[in-house]
């Protein structure tokens, strides 16, 4: 039996199958035209997991006549309609029961043996193939004062030259996302032997090869971190058609300006002070309200990354009395950008290197979601209300 609100929407509201054979177009195509606005999407109320799409955009669209009572009501007023709700459906990563899980299995447990490689894998779902295996090092190298600029120089220039990719299989985005991880890595580190990614920022920064691990471990707990902004951005502009390198370009400008690089910028600081004076840094930073680093809302019962990367290195006493002391001021553990921030002062790495490690590791995770966007993903249900002048008013 018909539901009284499916009543009251017959003939504004049809479904899936019934919009693509009017159009004549491709799933894919429809959820385009519904993440650019050209067509009104709802939530079906008998089944959330459908949408619906409005008759009058259709039409519009198509080219059709329109049959009686089409036009005319094809959006409910604005005090009948439901407010937006952006719905996204990811199999990258999840968190539960206070763990961060990447496609089913535990990050902190993967950092104790896996590559940034073998995470790239697992969240493209690429195994059993390695699409790593088609990469080849690209000559030349890219130009810029910092770390950070060559990582955007890099992918800026991929955005360009993939703009039009002819071959958008699942196989052969992986294949470009590999590139692009590859090349990413190149910028930040220069060009050189083709080790493993952790071992050619390990190479670049100078640091022993037996501490090598700290670089690997760190970029698996950054691959991701659920949906956050920086996902979201990746997500809508891989919806809206833009490559691998660009989705990703979007995502880490995003992360550029976010709070979890203000943090660990502020972090870093202190970290700074610390070592300069290590004797009661971390209660007079406390006194003065700007102590950071510990605590994180998303993370009520401690961050399990940056557990997990500070079990792994060995502080220097002034740092290790450091974080206990802050701490037991705050009642709140260290959080990850924090982590990050001490094992970069642990291998002397330069000024802005936690922040760069975080973003190489989150592009791996960024490229995870334009891909899962692309290939499976729903579309982004967001409409923009315009709430400014009326039209000709002035």
């Amino acid at each position: 039996m018909q539901s009284a609100e499916t009543a009251s929407q017959a003939g504004r509201w049809i479904g899936r199958g019934e919009a693509l054979a009017r159009l004549g177009v491709k799933a894919q195509t429809l959820y385009a035209y519904v993440s650019r606005g050209r067509i009104a999407a709802r939530p079906d109320p008998d089944d959330s997991r459908r949408s619906l799409y409005a008759v009058a955009d259709i039409v519009r669209l198509s080219g059709d006549e329109p049959a009686a009572g089409e036009i005319g009501q094809w959006l409910p007023p604005p005090e009948e309609m439901e407010a937006a709700e952006p719905e996204l459906r990811s199999s990258v990563s999840v968190t539960a029961r206070g763990r961060l899980f990447y496609r089913g299995m535990d990050a902190a447990q993967l950092a104790e043996s896996a590559t940034l490689e073998e995470v790239a894998r697992l969240i493209w779902d690429a195994r059993p193939a390695n699409p790593f295996a088609e990469v080849r090092p690209r000559v030349g190298s890219t130009p810029g004062p910092s770390a950070r600029g060559r990582l955007f120089s890099a992918l800026a220039r991929r955005t360009d030259e993939d703009a039009e990719l002819k071959d958008r299989s699942p196989e052969a985005l992986r294949i470009e996302c590999a590139r692009v991880l590859d090349e990413a890595v190149d910028a930040v580190a220069g060009p050189g032997p083709r080790l493993f990614l952790h071992q050619r920022l390990a190479r670049a920064w100078k640091v022993q090869e037996r501490d090598a691990h700290l670089i690997r471990r760190a970029l698996v707990l950054a691959a991701d971190a659920g949906l956050d902004a920086p996902a979201l951005a990746a997500r809508a502009a891989a919806d809206g058609g833009a490559c691998p390198a660009g989705a990703a370009l979007a995502g880490l400008a995003t992360l550029s300006g976010s709070p979890a690089i203000v943090d660990l910028s502020r972090a870093s600081a202190w970290v700074v002070a610390v070592r300069r004076q290590a004797a009661d840094a971390a209660r007079r930073a406390h006194e003065a309200g700007s102590l950071t680093g510990f605590g994180d809302p998303d993370w009520p019962q401690g961050d399990p990354r940056g557990a997990a990367l500070l079990q792994a290195v060995d502080l220097p006493d002034d740092m290790a009395r450091a974080m206990r002391e802050g701490r037991e001021m705050t009642g709140r553990a260290p959080t990850f950008g924090l982590a990050l921030v001490a094992v970069a002062r642990r291998l002397e790495l330069p000024r802005d290197a936690a922040a760069d490690l975080l973003m190489v590791g989150r592009l791996a995770g960024l490229l995870a979601h334009a891909l899962d966007q692309m290939t499976n993903g729903s579309p982004i249900r967001a409409r923009l209300r315009y709430v400014g002048p009326e039209p000709g008013a002035n």
